[in-house]
């Protein structure tokens, strides 16, 4: 067996959750991160209120912190380590933690950066992004380039699986793409509860700002290879595809497809929720899944892992 270790992004947060991790691991999530965020990350994720831990730039710490304790509750009972690695979005910093490529604390501050750089660009040029449901990636891009011939401002933004795209665009395109949907043939598209339109060039300033705060980052060779969002493989050059990663697509159907043929065939998911877990069974309905969301959880599938 081969597996690959997989971590959600931005949209997975709720409020009260991971309660044990948050009791646990007092270590990793209370006053110690608390001093790089500069806000109580335990009491933000335990109490909320939904309106705040939704904020971009409480969402994407609370889930990196989350999810890499659970990989670490995995990873302390698991005997055979993962071959791969990936994250979607945000969850490509989780995956590099994850790895030893970057330690935890400077991953906090990183993530930290990203989520206030996403926050203030997303401030300053409202956009937003829908979901395209039975669209293919050749046909989002297709509509995505006339409209910006059109004089829109329209790009796809994420390649989540099989029939599941992501665009971004400004606030008219987003509303133009979901009234239009069934003319350019696509079944439905769905706008999202999103602070911007992510991963496309709207948001070009934010990219600026966390190349900075990259620069100041000390990555090193994993324990096994990321994947990143950019490539669909691991990275030539963390920095500058973590950067690159905010303008341009999330190719993370792909990145599935490219550990499937490498022959991963099991998936695990980490973290809230099991949206990763999801997208794998959409891509392939050979591969086998699991979701590491608790800390019993993680116990249990080390154990499946272990005997494998």
């Amino acid at each position: 067996m081969r597996y690959a270790v997989l971590f959600p992004g931005q949209g997975s947060q709720t409020v009260g959750m991971a309660e044990d991790v948050l009791s646990e691991r007092t270590d990793l999530l209370g006053s110690a991160a608390n001093d790089v965020l500069g806000w109580d990350l335990a009491d933000t994720i335990r109490n909320g209120p939904e309106d705040l831990l939704t904020q971009t730039d409480r969402a994407q710490p609370s889930l990196y912190a989350t999810s890499y304790a659970l990989w670490e509750a995995l990873a302390s009972q698991v005997t055979t380590q993962p071959t791969a690695a990936a994250g979607h979005s945000l969850g490509e910093y989780t995956a590099l933690a994850a790895s030893g490529a970057l330690d935890y604390w400077a991953g906090l501050a990183l993530v930290s950066a990203r989520g206030r750089a996403m926050a203030e660009a997303a401030a300053a040029n409202p956009s937003s992004m829908a979901a395209v449901i039975g669209a293919d990636g050749e046909l989002a891009e297709r509509i995505a380039s006339d409209r910006r011939q059109a004089g829109g401002h329209l790009w796809v933004a994420n390649l989540n699986a099989p029939g599941q795209v992501v665009l971004a665009g400004g606030i008219a395109d987003i509303d133009w793409l979901v009234a239009s949907a069934r003319d350019l043939g696509v079944r439905r598209a769905i706008p999202l509860n999103v602070a911007g339109g992510f991963h496309s060039p709207l948001i070009e300033s934010a990219a600026a700002a966390l190349a900075g705060a990259l620069a100041d980052v000390a990555f090193t060779e994993g324990a096994f290879p990321v994947y990143s969002n950019v490539e669909a493989a691991p990275a030539r050059d963390v920095a500058v595809s973590l950067a690159t990663q905010l303008t341009h697509p999330v190719r993370f159907s792909e990145s599935i497809e490219a550990m499937l043929t490498a022959g991963i065939d099991t998936f695990v998911h980490i973290g809230v929720g099991d949206v990763t877990a999801g997208l794998v069974k959409r891509t392939s309905r050979d591969a086998a899944t699991h979701v590491v969301a608790t800390l019993e959880q993680a116990s249990l599938v080390a154990a499946e892992l272990s005997v494998q």
